[in-house]
């Protein structure tokens, strides 16, 4: 989509600090990170959050946390680390594209506060 701000960055139209890039997804660095290490998972497929997953594109997402779990190794996040997706307005969703948040480096409670 011409005006999404993650099919920008996917493009290099917006610069990012790239972490991870293949054919199905890119990985970087929040620029506003809630954790010592934050970064973001996207498919490079344009899908407009988790309520648009389909059977037909949801093996792109399965392929997402594989690489997430190959990212967290090579990071050494051997403390652990938590994966959050927001869906709609009311979940946090303020990006229009499918993205999985990676969080790691302190303590993270629940509740998240």
């Amino acid at each position: 989509m011409s005006d999404c701000l993650f099919c920008k960055i996917i493009a290099g139209e917006i610069p990012s600090k790239k972490l991870y890039e293949d054919e199905l997804c890119y990985a970087f660095y929040d620029i506003d990170p809630q954790a010592p290490t934050h970064f973001l998972v996207v498919p490079k497929e344009h899908i407009s959050g988790p309520s648009a997953v389909t059977e037909e594109n949801a093996a792109v997402v399965g392929h997402i946390y594989a690489v997430i779990a190959k990212l967290a190794s090579e990071l050494k996040l051997e403390n652990g680390y938590r994966v959050v997706a927001n869906c709609g307005a009311d979940g946090g969703q303020t990006v229009g594209h499918l993205h999985f948040h990676v969080l790691a480096g302190r303590s993270l409670a629940w509740p998240p506060g």
